[in-house]
């Protein structure tokens, strides 16, 4: 290993030491607490638990926190990273590099989460599969859902959302540049402890984690719920760092009416996480203390409360799926316009749109539990708070239609992933009013209708669009193009794919398929069969995307990018691709709107240094 590999590695390793002295530490502490006590000095669940209270900061602190912050605390100078590629292994404040760890991190763990899902679809081949024994196919689906979640959470808000506002706005960071570093280094803990919680028997009470089964389960539901109350910080953190950061460095003429639509489905996300993150780790908190510590809040024997858990749950987790949704939406919107060259349709109204979304948001979760055994009166009200937001949802949609009525459209590989976001979203949205409704919900609740319906709306919706925005930012993110034919491909395949793997689950569901059971009733076996080879079609154009982006990365023969390979109007196109360190060399000056297409000499913002000999810089 060369001194420069290792040199790149040496913070991670760092960090490993001192979280296991931290480790050592808080293990140790419970056992004198214990002995002293009379009881036996090692308590897995209760030893563990303590133990990584005191091994996370020892991470953070030595990953590099410690150098690029800490000293300060003590009135000490502090350290500055690398510079090359080795910045992306460190704790760094560049929000484009961190934007970058995010997408690398989470696309990693996407590919992880989709073979786990190809393994339930193998398993689901038969109607009654030796592949896996019931309680493993539970541990299984558990996993892949829990990773999905925190993909679909992280992916676009921490990896685009960091790369992009900042420059989006025309600032030269986010506000709290070392908090949002922190933010990211909480994540390869979670990450450790969901992968690592299958040493000690995983969990089997799916992402939802209901008790009473989650407070009697095998001990790797201590590992879920430390690693979610960790991942609820870095969220809440996040949050709160975007808001702050578009509220008070826009650039000089950037008004509330002139914000990209990205950034203000990312302002309407950020408002939900800082709010309700904090009753999803209340959640987990109390199932922790339930096994850990002897308290019985869900324990009705014992005067505990089970239905309490599902309010609190789904009180963030409903909310959690707009977090999901918005920042996709966004993007939709983003590049429908610029590749329609047009302006976006009723932008105020899109706009509108996200703010009602997340006004409603929280009166809508108990929709989640009508078949929980609720008190009935609360039925009709939810189920009407539902629909309601439908409304402003439909706002987002009806801009998106109109944006490209009679557009000159560009259908390179980023319009056609934001046009199957309205595809596949307008079949989740139409299959929720069945879910909204009382009746209806009652007999489709545990069916694989739902999960039809949920992956139409995340998949469908956020993940395409996800990879509408990879496509569309990645030559400003590398400085390269990539094949267009092969991403083409990719979208084929995975459009395709995925349609003839979910919409088949609609009729299975219908026909008496439960969700999150290992066997179903041998009738349905053929078009168990079919949907699990359609799931082939679509793990395969995964394979296609990862050697488009390896092969532009690394390829000698890959075209250079521009700066605007795509002419588009704001701001992150007026600057060098890759951006410089600090996005601009002085702060932009915003003249206009920035989806003015057509309009004789309308400007969106300037920047007088870049306007002279920038490629590809209208």
């Amino acid at each position: 290993m060369t001194p420069s590999i290792w040199s790149a590695f040496r913070p991670v390793a760092r960090g490993l030491a001192w979280a296991l002295v931290g480790f050592a530490i808080g293990a140790g502490l419970t056992a004198l607490a214990r002995v002293a006590t009379g009881s036996p000095p090692w308590s897995f669940e209760l030893s563990f638990t303590v133990g990584y209270i005191f091994a996370l900061p020892g991470w953070l602190l030595g990953v590099g926190l410690w150098e690029r912050w800490g000293r300060e605390w003590l009135g000490r100078p502090t350290e500055h990273g690398p510079t090359d590629w080795r910045r992306y292994l460190t704790f760094t404040i560049d929000h484009k590099v961190i934007g970058v760890q995010y997408l690398v991190t989470f696309l990693l763990l996407f590919l992880a989460a989709g073979a786990l899902g190809l393994l339930i679809r193998i398993h689901l081949i038969e109607p009654v599969q030796p592949l896996l024994d019931d309680g493993t196919y539970n541990v299984v689906m558990s996993l892949h859902g829990i990773i999905m979640i925190a993909v679909a959470v992280a992916t676009i808000v921490g990896g685009f959302g960091n790369y992009f506002v900042p420059i989006l706005i025309g600032a030269r960071d986010v506000a709290f540049p070392r908090v949002n570093a922190l933010t990211f280094w909480l994540v390869p803990p979670v990450a450790v402890l969901l992968l690592g919680s299958l040493a000690v028997g995983g969990w089997d009470s799916g992402w939802t984690a209901y008790p009473p089964l989650s407070v009697r389960n095998a001990s790797g539901q201590v590992l879920f719920n430390l690693a979610i109350i960790t991942f609820g910080l870095s969220s809440i953190l996040g949050g709160l760092n975007f808001l702050v950061t578009i509220h008070h460095l826009r650039a000089p003429g950037m008004t509330w009416g002139r914000l990209p639509i990205f950034v203000w489905a990312i302002y309407a996300a950020s408002w939900i996480a800082l709010l309700f993150t904090q009753f999803f780790a209340a959640a987990m908190v109390m199932v922790l203390l339930d096994r850990v510590a002897g308290t019985s809040f869900f324990d009705a024997a014992a005067g505990g409360a089970p239905l309490l858990y599902q309010h609190i749950f789904w009180f963030y987790s409903h909310p959690a799926v707009y977090i999901f949704v918005l920042p996709g939406f966004g993007i939709t919107l983003e590049v429908l316009t610029h590749f329609s060259r047009k302006p976006l349709f009723a932008y105020r109204w899109a706009v509108g749109g996200f703010l009602g979304i997340l006004g409603l948001s929280g009166i809508v979760w108990a929709h989640h539990m009508f078949v929980s055994g609720m008190p009935e009166q609360l039925l009709a009200p939810f189920l009407v708070s539902t629909e309601l937001i439908s409304i402003p949802t439909g706002l987002l949609f009806l801009s998106a239609l109109g944006t490209i009525w009679m557009g000159r459209l560009w259908l390179r590989t980023p319009m056609l992933f934001a046009l199957a976001v309205i595809f596949n979203f307008l079949i989740g949205g139409i299959t929720g009013i069945f879910l909204a409704d009382v009746p209806t919900d009652v007999s489709l609740h545990d069916t694989y209708f739902v999960v039809a319906h949920f992956h139409y709306t995340i998949i469908g919706g956020e993940i395409f669009a996800l990879f509408a925005a990879i496509y569309y930012w990645f030559p400003k993110i590398t400085g390269r193009m990539y094949d267009e034919r092969l991403g083409k491909l990719h979208f084929w395949l995975m459009f395709l794919g995925f349609n003839a793997t979910f919409l088949p689950m609609f009729w299975v569901g219908l026909n008496g398929m439960n969700r999150r059971i290992a066997v179903y009733p041998a009738e349905l076996q053929q078009m168990n069969a079919l949907i699990s080879a359609m799931s082939l079609v679509l793990g395969a154009s995964f394979l296609v995307f990862a050697y488009n982006l390896v092969r532009a990365m690394v390829s000698s023969k890959t075209p250079r990018a521009v700066a605007n390979p795509w002419g588009a109007r704001t701001l992150e196109w007026q600057v060098s691709s890759p951006p410089p360190l600090e996005n601009f060399p002085v702060t932009p000056v915003v003249d206009g709107h920035p989806y003015d297409y057509g309009v004789p000499g309308a400007v969106h913002a300037t920047v007088p240094a870049l306007r002279q000999g920038v490629e590809g810089v209208p």
